[in-house]
């Protein structure tokens, strides 16, 4: 079986089966309880994932000031 990449990293566990036979009301009502969900827990964590946010993404390397600007 051809695993799809997680934009969480996670290659194991258990996977996930959406019913194909869902109308397109149902899914839209599943996209909007997880747009809920998410909207909940950034209220409840948002300085934490912020941090958590900057911490991941912001490289901290050495820059050679003697390069000539631009």
């Amino acid at each position: 079986m051809n695993r799809v990449h997680q934009p969480s990293g996670l290659q194991r566990g258990i996977d996930l089966l959406i019913d194909p036979q869902w109308s397109p009301d149902q899914a839209m009502a599943v996209v909007e309880l997880l747009d809920d969900l998410r909207d909940r827990i950034w209220r409840h964590y948002e300085s934490i994932l912020l941090e958590k946010y900057c911490e991941e993404r912001v490289t901290l390397r050495a820059v050679d000031v003697t390069d000539q600007p631009f």
